[in-house]
C-alpha cells in the first residue's frame, strides 16, 4: 500500500474540509471530483479527527480498507462533525475554529506473540491498536499514545478500556490485538 504524497494530503484535507463544511452549512453530501489523483481510488481504512481550539471535536473513520479513499474519506468527514456520540454536531458557527486531521491507515495486522510480549511488539508512535474480545472493539490512532504520553503497556491498557473490557484484557489470550501504522496529515 502506497503512501501519500505531501500533496495528496493537502487534497485529502480539502476534500474532508469541504466534505464537512457542505454538510453543516447545507446537510448536502459533496462529490468527488472527478480529477483526484489515482491514490483517492485506492481502498483504504482513513479516520478524519476534529479539533476545536486543541480539544477533540469529533473523531470518526474506517479502520479497514473497504471503501475508496475519496469515499470513506468523505463519509468519515461527515460523520465526524455530525455523528460522533461523544459531541453534539458541529454548528456553521463553529466551522472556523475547528481543525481537521486526515489519518489514512494500513491494514490492521494481528499480533501473532503470546499475550504477555504484546508491549514488546507494540511501537508508540508508529503503530495503532484495535482491540476485539466477542462483541467489544476499541481503537485508539497512532498519534493518542504519542499525545498522552503512553508507553506500549499503558497504550494497550486504555484500548482495552475504550473497547468496554477490563484493562488488563491485553493479557488475556482470547482477546485479539491488532496494529496498524497511520499517514497523517492536519490543518495548521
Amino acid at each position: 500500500m502506497e503512501v501519500l504524497t505531501a500533496e495528496e494530503g493537502r487534497i485529502a484535507l480539502l476534500l474532508a474540509r469541504r466534505a464537512i463544511e457542505k454538510y453543516v452549512r447545507q446537510s448536502e453530501r459533496i462529490n468527488p471530483p472527478e480529477d483526484l489523483p489515482a491514490a483517492f481510488e485506492e481502498k483504504r481504512g482513513v479516520f478524519v479527527t476534529l479539533k476545536k481550539h486543541g480539544e477533540l471535536r469529533g473523531c470518526i473513520g474506517y479502520p479497514y480498507p473497504v471503501f475508496k479513499l475519496k469515499d470513506a474519506l468523505i463519509d468519515a468527514a461527515i460523520s465526524a462533525a455530525v455523528n460522533d456520540p461523544r459531541f453534539p454536531p458541529v454548528s456553521a458557527e463553529e466551522l472556523e475554529a475547528i481543525k481537521v486531521e486526515v489519518t489514512i491507515l494500513t491494514t490492521p495486522r494481528r499480533l501473532e506473540v503470546p499475550p504477555s510480549e504484546r508491549p514488546r511488539h507494540v511501537e508508540v508512535g508508529r503503530h495503532g491498536l484495535i482491540v476485539k474480545r466477542g462483541a467489544f472493539q476499541g481503537l485508539l490512532l497512532p498519534q493518542v499514545a504519542v499525545e498522552y504520553n503512553w508507553d506500549a503497556e499503558e497504550f494497550l491498557c486504555q484500548t482495552c478500556w475504550k473497547a468496554g473490557l477490563p484493562h488488563d484484557a491485553w493479557l488475556d489470550p482470547s482477546t485479539e490485538v491488532l496494529t496498524f501504522e497511520g499517514q497523517i496529515f492536519s490543518e495548521e
